[in-house]
């Protein structure tokens, strides 16, 4: 693809079309919390997703004929959409309470990438129906934008499974792309009931229950409280976020056949096997080096190698722990959970596919000529396609982590502290050392946005777009020049 032309546009616009007006229905819900805690700001959380409504029904009407979409069109779409998320959120939490722009697009895209960095060093004071979208936009987010809306709003075919395939999905529970989606739908509802009920029986009120377990099952980990899970003080709800955390690291192909083997399959996979020995080893590893409570240790393995960045001691607290454990947690929020999951980050699978191939490599180079050995997943043979397409997205993926660190060097923050924070920002996960990213610049806020962006859409379809772009603007300049060289 050199440039985007015009069918490219008009088929994006179709679809993102489609998409703009179900973010628009779906982020009418905060009104009812509004509701009910007679919070008198109900217009303006109505007039963002109206706008969305209207504007998406507009691309949709008037490109209905180009429908016909590849997976380029795909992944600029899928790109397109999730900043439009954030715009629109952004909108909300502009009418709503005294914030920037630029603070409040922050915030949505943290939100909804399920990153769970906040901007706000008091959340408490938050207006309740505000304190749910933040929780809600993860808990849609951690689906993923695109593909909550396949089901609901697009037919089954060839553009169902262009747009499932540009959020970095593969998987499929069932042959077609959309009862896929409604039965993945379906578990993940479930399992959200279930954890709100969990939380409430241990003590957790009504409200708080559906936030936590929102952003829990998310693995997003935003909090309605300023001092996030530790402000519950409470050993019993720190085990069922961690339940919760767990569940939502798991592959939710996995999760479907599990119904059916009653919990062998769960047990049986290669990376839930892999996240528990690294659970297990990080947390004694961490227990030997720096004897803190085995509770909070488990607590904070758990939450970094899910992704989801929840947390009991404060960040202020967390900087001043041992450099040992906190690279052990950069380098769980580095690896993530399952692929096919709600987790971000480069996801357990490609690291064993990557390590399979250092492997196979080795003994290539020790065996006798003519031999042929084959690398092996859980009883499935990978090729070198796969490991060649692990390894690139290892490299990719490490390098704007190198970059976004350089550029926080740059600015004078802290070399370890600056490298966590980057981690966690592209990984998804959230946790924060040092003072409050509300005292960031600007740039560097909208630098860790592009950092959550590409890290959540696993980097390609944004290159796709941002690659696009700059092919069509030299496209455009050359054309201009052209056009002047004629003239004179």
């Amino acid at each position: 693809m050199k440039y985007i032309n015009k069918s490219d546009i008009l088929i994006s616009a179709h679809y993102l079309g489609i998409i703009m007006q179900g973010l628009g229905l779906v982020l009418l819900a905060p009104i009812i919390i509004a509701l009910i805690y007679h919070e008198n700001i109900y217009i303006n959380l109505i007039i963002p997703p109206l706008i969305s409504i209207l504007l998406g029904s507009v691309l949709h009407r008037k490109f209905t004929c180009y429908d016909k979409i590849r997976l380029r069109q795909g992944m600029i779409i899928s790109s397109l959409a999730w900043i439009w998320a954030g715009i629109i959120g952004a909108a909300i939490m502009m009418m709503c309470i005294d914030i920037s722009f630029t603070n409040a697009f922050f915030e949505n895209m943290s939100a909804w990438t399920g990153s769970g960095l906040t901007i706000f060093p008091d959340v408490e004071i938050l207006p309740k129906s505000i304190l749910f979208l933040r929780s809600y936009e993860q808990w849609l987010g951690g689906l993923g934008v695109v593909i909550i809306f396949i089901g609901i709003l697009i037919r089954n075919g060839t553009a169902a499974s262009r747009l499932y395939e540009s959020e970095a999905r593969d998987d499929r529970i069932k042959p077609s792309v959309v009862n896929t989606l409604y039965k993945t739908l379906e578990m993940y509802s479930i399992y959200t009931i279930v954890g709100i009920i969990m939380y409430v029986l241990v003590g957790m009120p009504l409200f708080d229950s559906i936030n936590a377990t929102f952003t829990s099952i998310s693995t997003g980990g935003m909090s309605i409280k300023n001092e996030n899970i530790g402000a519950y003080h409470s050993n019993a709800i720190y085990l069922v976020t961690i339940i919760i955390m767990i569940i939502g690291s798991i592959n939710f192909s996995v999760h479907y056949k599990a119904i059916k083997s009653k919990g062998k399959s769960i047990i049986q996979d290669v990376q839930f096997q892999a996240i528990m020995v690294l659970i297990i080893i990080s947390s004694i590893g961490i227990y030997l080096t720096s004897h803190m409570d085995p509770m909070i240790i488990v607590f904070q393995v758990v939450s970094a190698i899910s992704t989801t960045g929840a947390n009991v001691p404060s960040s202020s607290v967390m900087t001043l722990w041992p450099g040992f454990t906190l690279l052990v947690i950069i380098i769980l929020m580095l690896v993530g959970g399952s692929s096919g999951s709600t987790v971000g980050s480069i996801k357990v699978i490609r690291i064993i596919t990557f390590l399979k191939g250092i492997n196979l490599t080795t003994l290539n180079l020790l065996s006798p000529k003519g031999r042929v050995i084959n690398a092996k997943i859980g009883g499935k043979t990978i090729g070198d396609k796969e490991i060649k397409e692990s390894s690139s997205y290892i490299a990719l993926f490490m390098l704007f982590i190198a970059i976004s660190w350089l550029i926080l060097l740059a600015y004078g923050y802290p070399p370890l502290q600056s490298l966590f924070n980057v981690v966690s920002a592209q990984g998804n996960n959230g946790v924060w050392l040092g003072s409050s990213c509300s005292l960031l610049p600007s740039e560097l806020k909208y630098l860790l946005v592009v950092n959550m962006w590409i890290g959540r859409l696993e980097i390609i379809p944004v290159l796709v777009l941002l690659k696009a772009i700059y092919e069509s603007f030299k496209r455009a300049n050359r054309q201009i020049h052209k056009g002047l060289k004629q003239k004179i």
